[in-house]
């Protein structure tokens, strides 16, 4: 969920800034001076929708090291150093990428992501927390799982739906917001351009659905974790993923051994499905075991 967390943040702060720029330039004012033009808005909103994803998966790589404290491995200081390195060079070379950047951050809880724009220029981090919970061949299996996801070209695909959906945010927050401005100002004299509540309609309208959309994204991101588990399987061997996604299982069934946070692959339960960006636990290992 890291690497979908951060994306996510960053998307929205950029279409925020995006948007008061806008405003501060008057293209607010030129899309509403003789109406609300919807073809000129929906124009707008998809540049806007489709930059403000772009810029966030330009971003993603340096807002993750940045956040995280994520260490990249250059030169191996010790046998386990080596060992992530090697694995991920193999495992790379199996899915037909070029070589990702391997990092170890400092985190108590056992997780990892993998992100980047491309999948020939893509970062997998892992935390300390991940290295001391589990087995080698669990950890081998987690890093197959990242692997998959950056072979998949999910953070691109990723990108893409947040950009349609950015659109649509955008299109139908500037919408709501001139009906609710027009109708509070009818009657009155001055009715050229947008009046003050249009802005801060439209930036409020624009965060609500905003979170509302991202259910979106994150039904699309429960789909691809099948995908990855399956190229964690593939990977590293259906036996190996079956056994890491058990034992994330096994932290969770009992939540005093780590922080309420754990995340391991990302993974959190989150307060509703709807929102949750990853797949019940039993349901990914069910779908393991019942694959060929």
């Amino acid at each position: 969920m890291k690497r979908i967390v951060l994306f996510l943040l960053t998307n929205l702060a950029v279409m925020l800034v995006l948007g008061v720029v806008c405003s501060l330039l008057g293209v607010d004012r030129f899309l509403t001076q003789n109406g609300l033009n919807l073809t000129s808005l929906l124009a707008f909103s998809a540049i806007m929708g489709f930059g403000g994803s772009i810029i966030s998966l330009l971003m993603s790589k340096w807002m993750a090291k940045r956040s995280t404290g994520a260490v990249v491995i250059t030169e191996p200081r010790n046998s386990a150093e080596m060992w992530l390195l090697k694995t991920v060079e193999r495992q790379a070379r199996a899915a037909g990428i070029e070589m990702p950047e391997v990092a170890i951050y400092d985190a108590p809880e056992p997780n990892a992501f993998a992100t980047g724009a491309n999948k020939n220029a893509a970062l997998v981090a892992v935390s300390t927390g991940l290295l001391r919970a589990m087995s080698q061949d669990e950890v081998e299996a987690v890093l197959g799982h990242e692997i998959g996801h950056v072979a998949n070209g999910d953070m691109v695909t990723l990108t893409l739906i947040q950009g349609v959906v950015n659109t649509f945010v955008i299109f139908l927050s500037r919408v709501i917001a001139y009906a609710v401005d027009s109708f509070l100002r009818r009657g009155s004299e001055n009715n050229a351009g947008p009046g003050f509540a249009y802005y801060g309609i439209s930036m409020v309208m624009q965060i609500v659905l905003g979170i509302g959309a991202s259910m979106i994204v994150a039904a699309f991101s429960r789909w691809r974790e099948y995908r990855a588990d399956q190229a964690g399987a593939q990977f590293a061997g259906k036996r190996k993923m079956i056994a890491a996604l058990q034992k994330l299982q096994s932290f969770h069934e009992a939540p005093s051994q780590l922080p309420k946070e754990m995340t391991a692959f990302g993974i959190r339960e989150g307060i509703s499905g709807l929102f949750s960006s990853h797949p019940p636990l039993e349901q990914r290992i069910a779908a393991l075991q019942a694959s060929q």
